[in-house]
């Protein structure tokens, strides 16, 4: 999508800090985190949130959760436990309207969040 600020991220048009990347995901530090750790998964290809993707997609959700995993070993989160969100729609917290994934760890994440 040609004004979706992660779209310009990936494309490199606005810098980020990224912590990981390949030809299906980015990974970035969260530029207002809300825990120590509070990275943004972002997958390359665009979808306004999980009600505009398909069946195709599914092998990708699990990709982007394994490797949520996968960095939260490695910064030793995984020992104290860590959160995967993901927000659909503004009622629901979403203002990026490019879908994406908060890994948040290194505080205590209360339940009911919000």
């Amino acid at each position: 999508m040609e004004n979706c600020i992660f779209c310009k991220i990936i494309r490199g048009e606005i810098p980020s800090k990224k912590v990981y990347e390949d030809e299906h995901l980015l990974v970035i530090e969260d530029v207002s985190p809300q825990a120590p750790l509070h990275l943004l998964l972002v997958p390359k290809k665009h979808f306004v949130n999980c009600l505009d993707m398909t069946a195709e997609e599914d092998a990708l959700v699990g990709y982007i959760f394994r490797k949520a995993g996968e960095i939260a070993s490695k910064d030793v989160y995984a020992q104290s436990g860590f959160r995967i969100v993901q927000n659909n729609g503004s009622g629901a917290g979403q203002s990026v309207f490019h879908i994406h994934f908060h890994l948040l760890a290194g505080r205590n994440l209360v339940w009911p969040p919000g």
